[in-house]
């Protein structure tokens, strides 16, 4: 067992290799602030990609899980340059480079762009009122399961703003275009069990169940399994399933299939065959590259 400590997060990760990763501004119902967003998009890109750490649980300390962007703070509260006037085309030429880079690209979509790109499976147990960016930030995640005292709401409308942090790729790509677009327009805050009912929950569960059994689940991913293949069927699901012929499928497919059956199916093969628990060496941080750059 490890744990490490952030102004905004705390992360434990059991003798499995799962980490527990806890928005930790309980005082302010873990809202999001630029600290917060600075440390998950670090955490991501950094210390959960650790080869020691096989799978990602996130939940929230006390009894919110995230209450939505920190509207307290000065100025513009989403850490945004108003002196700009970037147009699509400038933006987009640059977007990763000053000024763009702090002045005007969301927060939240750094925070989900990084969670997509982790080559493990992430897990989000919600485990109470996660509102705008709290909502948002756990469709990046693999699955949610959720509290019964869970409450969720893609509430931009009521602010005067649009849904972020990714989430008009990612939300459609859940629960279906004509949900997604009820939920957003109406703007209202969903019980668990609504939620549930819109395919946007895997489970729920009652309170103190919530974060073990989310717990057991990524244990139950990990156990026995090559952390490369479980990196590559990520990035394929994730992928493949939005391309436009499945011949980009395949080709990605047989890459991904001869790269594994030299490696860790070799022993896959040779465990299955001596009826034993597999000794896969391979690691999500040596992914082979199955798709082109770019």
């Amino acid at each position: 067992m490890s744990q490490t400590s952030h102004d905004t997060l705390d992360i434990t990760t059991d003798d499995d290799g799962v980490a527990t990763l806890t928005l930790h501004r309980p005082d302010q119902l873990n809202a999001f602030d630029l600290t917060m967003a600075r440390e998950l998009e670090s955490v991501f890109r950094t210390e959960l990609r650790s080869d020691d750490v096989r799978a990602v649980v996130v939940t929230g300390a006390g009894r919110a899980f995230c209450a939505g962007m920190d509207l307290s703070a000065e100025g513009n509260v989403f850490g945004l340059d108003e002196s700009l006037r970037p147009t699509p085309e400038e933006f987009r030429a640059a977007y990763d480079e000053a000024p763009y880079d702090a002045g005007v690209r969301d927060t939240g979509g750094k925070v989900t762009l990084a969670v997509h790109a982790l080559p493990k499976p992430v897990i989000a147990a919600i485990n109470g009122p996660a509102v705008g960016i709290g909502a948002t930030m756990t469709l990046a995640m693999d699955l949610r399961l959720a509290s019964t005292k869970a409450k969720i709401g893609f509430v931009f409308g009521r602010l005067g703003i649009v849904p972020e942090a990714a989430s008009s790729w990612f939300l459609p790509r859940i629960v279906g275009i004509q949900q997604a677009l009820e939920w957003v327009y109406s703007a209202e805050v969903l019980t668990a069990e609504q939620a549930l009912e819109g395919r946007l929950l895997r489970s729920v569960h009652e309170p103190d169940d919530l974060v073990p059994a989310a717990q057991e689940l990524a244990r139950s991913f990990v156990r026995d399994r090559s952390p490369v293949a479980l990196g590559l069927a990520k990035q394929m699901l994730y992928r493949n399933s939005a391309l436009a012929h499945p011949l980009e499928a395949h080709l990605s497919d047989s890459l991904a299939m001869y790269w594994t059956s030299l490696g860790d199916g070799k022993e896959g093969v040779a465990a299955f065959r001596e009826k034993r628990a597999p000794r896969f060496r391979g690691k999500a941080s040596a992914l082979p590259r199955i798709h082109p750059r770019g």
